[in-house]
């Protein structure tokens, strides 16, 4: 099954890049295999990164309602699936540039600069979020709120959930991204290290990873309770592939992609989810599924990034791509302007979805809102995020302009970004 999803895997995508300013000389590369796309500014990175971010935030705030105009309910994979492969695709084009230019020790040391931050978003989110819950928890007397958003242990033992809490293990509902993406991207440095040398080789050893962690039950237990939400022994994958496809993976993969049997196949793939995910929605259409595919399809396991999940993705890629071409007139319209500037401020949009989720919905459940109700909270929620990426981007602009008018602005405060 892995030599399949091999086949269809993503887009040859060139180009995309955190906002990091980029040397303007590349390295020789006659010794590596690693192979990067030409510098500049992928729009359709940012653009599915920025769609990723916007359907997160609605599952997360409308669970029941709204998730009928995300992708969760009409096939396998999620916007989880997207954010990840995206996140390995644009962090090994950038850094892997950086490791050729600069080497392994500079490369490493950005990485881990970057993971730094990513860590400390994540501290700083978990006590804004916790404050969140335990002020709307206590204002409206509902202890429910706490229960449900998994805070509960918290309030009980907040001196033992707080050393949990900084090593990863402890997570209110909805804050299970960034700590993958902090494991992740900390072993990034080894991942493109290898890459240089055997890029298909790093890949097969991926492979292998996966497939123990289904053999021998490998997963990382969660305080106090219960395993990791995303298992880093299985999302690794995706975060892998991604990065083998930004650094020459998704090129050599292109004769494939642009084959009519790949599209049928692809096509085929999702209409087979489509048709197993109604059943999900509409009981009477379960006994419509045989018994022998059932026991052969279920469980199809999110922690675990199970290989139909897996499949649907790239199934998903592999049509969108046909259409979302590098040169894409779509890519300049004025209306997909905030998608893209999102994607482009992924970790604080991030942050800011998980904090303005919990607040939409404690509002439309306090009040048993209607669709009208839910939809106008997701706009709402959707403008203020789009606000905060124009609001980042002019900064980052203002600061990019006083430094070529001979300012004294660091690298760091314009370099930001995903």
């Amino acid at each position: 099954m892995v030599s399949i999803a091999d086949r269809l895997a993503a887009s040859p995508l060139a180009g995309a890049a955190e906002a990091i300013p980029q040397p303007s000389a590349a390295a020789p590369v006659s010794k590596s295999t690693m192979t990067l796309p030409a510098q500049g500014r992928e729009l359709r990175i940012d653009l599915f990164r920025g769609l990723a971010l916007w359907l997160i935030f609605i599952d997360h705030m409308s669970p029941d309602l709204l998730t009928w105009f995300t992708i969760r309910n009409y096939g396998f994979s999620d916007a989880t699936e997207i954010f990840i492969f995206i996140s390995g695709y644009t962090a090994a084009f950038v850094y892997g540039r950086a490791m050729l230019e600069a080497g392994f020790l500079i490369g490493a040391a950005r990485i881990l600069r970057r993971v730094w931050q990513i860590y400390i978003a994540h501290v700083f989110l978990f006590t804004v979020f916790l404050a969140e819950i335990a002020y709307v928890a206590a204002s409206v007397n509902n202890p429910l709120y706490s229960d449900e958003m998994g805070v509960t242990e918290f309030l009980r033992r907040p001196d033992l959930a707080i050393v949990q809490t900084l090593l990863l293990r402890f997570r209110p509902l909805n804050m299970d991204v960034l700590p993958l993406y902090i494991v992740l991207m900390f072993f990034l440095p080894v991942i493109l290290w290898m890459m240089k040398r055997r890029a298909d080789l790093t890949l097969a050893l991926s492979v292998a990873l996966y497939v123990m962690r289904w053999k021998y039950d490998l997963y990382l237990t969660a305080y106090p309770d219960g395993f990791w939400s995303f298992n880093p022994f299985a999302w690794q994958l995706l975060f892998v592939f991604g990065a083998w496809c930004a650094l020459g993976g998704g090129r050599r993969l292109s004769g494939i992609l642009s084959s009519r049997i790949t599209l049928w196949i692809a096509v085929a793939y999702l209409l087979a989810a489509f048709g197993v995910a109604m059943t999900w929605v509409f009981p009477q259409l379960d006994h419509e599924l045989p018994a022998w595919l059932e026991r052969w399809i279920y469980p199809i396991d999110k922690p675990d990034l199970d290989i139909l999940r897996f499949l649907h993705f790239l199934a998903l890629a592999t049509v969108t791509l046909r259409v979302a071409t590098k040169d894409w007139p779509v890519l300049k319209s004025p209306w997909l302007r905030p998608m893209i500037l999102c994607g482009q401020h992924s970790l604080v949009i991030f942050c800011l979805g998980v904090f303005l989720a919990f607040g939409g919905y404690f509002v439309l459940t306090e009040i048993s809102a209607g669709i009208g109700l839910h939809f106008l909270a997701g706009m709402v929620g959707i403008g203020i995020m789009s606000a905060v990426a124009w609001m980042a981007t002019w900064y980052k602009r203002s600061d990019a302009a006083i430094v070529s008018k001979g300012g004294v602005v660091s690298n760091a405060d314009i370099a930001g970004g995903g």
